[in-house]
């Protein structure tokens, strides 16, 4: 009896036929668990709305709640672009960043109603473009960007492209104003780039540690039972601090310097391991503040309005802590369990919609609402960091811990300036607050956090540097 072999190629066919069809029979367990979590936020989202018309109007507009669901049908689209392209992405993250924009949309419209706003004058009209025009660039960075690695043969150029977007405010035809501002204007669109300048610094960051951890991690000088870094490795610490006080300075933007300031230090620490970095970061705060309070009369009214904040004379003044004030009697008005949506009255807060969107929600959802949100943006942070910290990746440890921890940076310095904790700065609460380009910068973070998890799960022994 002759034995018939079968020729080597249809072997090799076979296999790849068979592993083909394991990978579409394997189940989609992390894109099962974040369609089940996504059909739950539609729901709390499409609630959101309904409640506040019914509390606000007692009536519902199905026109508004139509223009809500275009934006469910383009997170749709982005959870199935996941299936298709990053099987492995983390599941959390695309569900809570659609709940807190959602939370957002909800009360920037309950503003809308009580101020009598339609059409492109409305806030949350323009949230809502805004929102549709994030989740577009989200689908095009989580397509586009298969392999993040490519990220780091272009680091300094992202170092330029971030200087670049902080210093286009300072260009005469596209500022808002005379003075230099955050801001540039657009068309109709104003957009602020330091949002968008944040991520291609954090790129610049982690490329450059990626490249000079050796030398940042020599020996230094031993004091106080620490190991301090030598001089020659204080230099680009000490860039970054003169960048961040530029920014103070010139634009009068307190928070976006202790923003990307902050960030640094962490991608730092991370990336040496050296608590020196981090308590030199700390000290070098303290200095800038210090100055800043004695020579800046604006950052030395920050300072004041939290000081006194409940002084009638600091109340009374023109740029006073009377916003600050009406915020934090608004969540105390609020409660534990809140007036409920559409009931409360966010509206006698100035700029209840954008600096002060947290207290709008706390007062209407109450402490219990209030901690909900904040656990929200603790989950995120959380997961973006062990996003970074479960791969073996240099670069994408420290991109993923760099973005992930300046989203939890910015919710503490906002929610703790309105609730009195630290000073007021000026930025967005992510997500949440009214302003397209925070928003937009916000979901690109969000597609580069799902493009490395996906990465880190499906191949885990890929490493530079």
């Amino acid at each position: 009896m002759s034995n018939i072999t079968k020729p080597a190629g249809d072997v090799s066919t076979d296999t790849a036929v068979i592993r083909a069809l394991r990978k579409i029979r394997a189940p989609q367990t992390q894109r099962n668990r974040e369609l089940g979590l996504l059909i739950f936020v539609f729901l709390i989202n499409g609630a959101a709305v309904a409640l506040v018309q019914l509390g606000a109007t007692d009536a519902l507009d199905w026109t508004f709640l139509i223009y809500c669901g275009t934006l469910t049908a383009i997170v749709l689209a982005l959870h199935i672009l996941l299936r298709l392209r990053a099987r492995d992405a983390d599941p959390f993250v695309v569900p809570i960043a659609t709940l807190l924009t959602g939370l957002g949309i909800a009360e920037i419209y309950r503003l809308d109603i009580y101020w009598d706003r339609h059409g492109w004058d409305s806030f949350s009209t323009r949230q809502l473009v805004w929102a549709g025009i994030a989740l577009g660039c989200a689908l095009i960075v989580a397509y586009a960007l298969r392999n993040y690695r490519v990220l780091f043969r272009y680091t300094y150029i992202f170092g330029f492209v971030g200087i670049a977007l902080l210093l286009l405010p300072f260009i005469p035809f596209l500022s808002t104003n005379a003075n230099a501002n955050v801001w540039i204007s657009v068309g109709i669109f104003s957009f602020q780039p330091g949002e968008l300048a944040k991520i291609a610094l954090a790129i610049f960051f982690a490329g450059y540690l990626v490249r000079t951890r050796e030398s940042l991690t020599s020996v230094g000088t031993k004091f106080l039972g620490l190991t301090w870094p030598r001089a020659r490795e204080l230099g680009p610490l000490m860039v970054v601090w003169l960048i961040s006080l530029a920014i103070i300075v010139l634009q009068r933007d307190l928070g976006t310097g202790v923003l990307i300031f902050g960030m640094f230090v962490v991608m730092l620490y991370v990336a040496t391991g050296k608590t020196s970095w981090v308590l030199m970061g700390l000290v070098l705060v303290v200095a800038a503040a210090l100055v800043a309070t004695q020579i800046l009369p604006y950052v030395r009214s920050r300072f004041e309005n939290w000081i006194y904040a409940f002084d009638p004379a600091v109340i009374e003044a023109p740029g006073g802590s009377y916003q600050l004030v009406q915020g934090i009697f608004g969540m105390a008005n609020g409660g534990l369990l809140g007036t409920g949506l559409g009931q409360g009255r966010p509206y006698l807060t100035p700029v209840a919609e954008s600096d002060y969107i947290f207290p709008s929600l706390g007062e209407e959802l109450g402490l219990i609402g209030a901690f909900a949100i904040l656990c929200l943006y603790i989950i995120f942070t959380s997961r973006g960091i062990r996003i970074g910290l479960a791969g073996q990746d240099d670069f994408g440890k420290l991109l993923a811990t760099g973005l992930s921890f300046t989203i939890g940076l910015q919710v503490f310095i906002m929610v703790g300036g309105v609730t009195r904790v630290i000073p007021l700065t000026g930025l967005t609460t992510p997500f949440l607050a009214a302003g397209g380009s925070s928003l937009v910068a916000n979901w690109i973070i969000v597609a580069i956090l799902l493009r490395i998890s996906d990465a880190v799960r499906s191949r885990p022994r890929v490493v530079i540097g």
